[in-house]
């Protein structure tokens, strides 16, 4: 299942290979992030020409649009997007607590008004596994409960301790109900580590998800508004009571520096919507830091958006075309930037994959922040 291949001898980052039903990741992997089981404006062919080895949806969303039944007729969510390689989902958690227009939480589940619609649904950590099952994901998460920075710590407490009793709810629904999963593959089940910003929360949480005993963990209820320096703190805290023949996820994470910073931790798995949000805006991650590429410099620029880089966008298009996309307002622009912003991301973990079978990932952290740096992020 996860095999850990290399440690870097400069860091506690690491190689691994996870094996699931529709092939291997090799991590630290990144996952382009199709909430509704499409990567926003970029086509599977796109994604697998690009490197992507496995992406993310959300069962919240599906579950409401268009329905679990219509993907389980479909033969699975693989078949119904036309993505053949690895899967996972995220609960949608998050997104009942975000997105919801009323909700009421108890030990039970949580009672939830449709974003789309307003109807009235009840979920339990159960119903969201089956509901998972039924999508036929490679590795599904547990229903859990995420606090927003700053929260109080009896409000952070009381969220950790459902999102631990959701958690084993979901093992023993999985354990009482595995002859039933109509699945011709074994599902994947991950731990969420909660606890907001509270050390003695986080470390607590962390040592009670792992007596519980997932294939995989992950570090959620992060990247909500709290300082960086925090965040780390968090990652270093979690990474350490983890299990090191585990794949450790980091949800919801996150710029470049972030995920290089938690490689460094010990992190192996990162997904964050960020390149295709920043791409549909006009803004792309290059070599020489972030442009946007709608601003006036760029009007009579004919170079693409990043010499060093080999996607299609930068191979055919000038930064010129690009901006003027953007202003006449054709769909073009996003998805080409957002192609490129992908592109970017997955090389970026091929080279940090490289840099860890070296012993050199703080070598390269220290020249891609020099870089960057001394290019301020470009904005002209």
């Amino acid at each position: 299942m996860f095999s850990l291949i290399y440690h870097d001898k400069s860091s506690k980052a690491r190689l691994g290979r996870l094996c699931v039903g529709h092939g291997q990741i090799d991590t630290p992997c990144f996952m382009p992030v199709g909430t509704q089981g499409t990567v926003k404006s970029l086509s599977p062919g796109e994604l697998r020409e690009n490197g992507a080895q496995v992406i993310l949806s959300n069962a919240y969303h599906l579950f409401l649009r268009p329905g679990r039944e219509v993907i389980k007729r479909a033969g699975g969510l693989h078949r119904f997007i036309s993505w053949d390689r690895p899967i996972l989902t995220d609960s949608g958690g998050y997104q009942v607590f975000s997105l919801a227009l009323l909700r009421k939480v108890t030990a039970e589940g949580v009672e939830f008004q449709s974003h789309i619609d307003g109807r009235k649904h009840f979920l339990t950590p159960e119903e969201v596994i089956r509901i998972q099952e039924d999508l036929g994901s490679d590795i599904a998460m547990p229903l859990d409960e995420c606090v927003h920075y700053p929260c109080l710590k009896d409000q952070a407490e009381l969220a950790m301790e459902r999102t631990i009793a959701w958690a084993r709810r979901s093992k023993e629904h999985i354990l009482n109900h595995a002859a039933q999963i109509q699945n011709n593959h074994k599902q994947l089940l991950f731990g969420i580590t909660q606890g907001a910003t509270y050390e003695d929360l986080r470390r607590a949480c962390a040592q009670q998800i792992v007596e519980i005993g997932f294939d995989g963990y992950a570090i959620g209820g992060v990247s909500v508004g709290e300082p960086r320096n925090l965040r780390y703190n968090i990652i270093d805290i979690v990474s350490e009571l983890l299990p090191e023949d585990k794949p450790r996820y980091l949800m919801g994470v996150g710029t470049p520096l972030d995920i290089i910073e938690a490689v460094e931790r010990g992190v192996d798995m990162f997904d964050c919507v960020v390149p295709t949000r920043y791409g549909r805006n006009g803004t792309a991650f290059t070599s020489e830091g972030k442009l946007i590429i709608r601003n006036s410099p760029f009007i009579d620029d004919f170079l693409p958006l990043d010499s060093e880089c080999g996607c299609y966008t930068c191979r055919n298009f000038s930064r010129a075309y690009l901006r003027h996309l953007f202003n006449a307002d054709e769909m073009l622009g996003p998805r080409l930037v957002s192609l490129h912003n992908i592109y970017f991301y997955l090389a970026l973990m091929s080279k940090i994959r490289e840099a860890i079978s070296k012993d050199s990932l703080l070598k390269f952290k220290e020249e891609f922040l020099t870089r960057h740096s001394l290019h301020g992020g470009r904005k002209a």
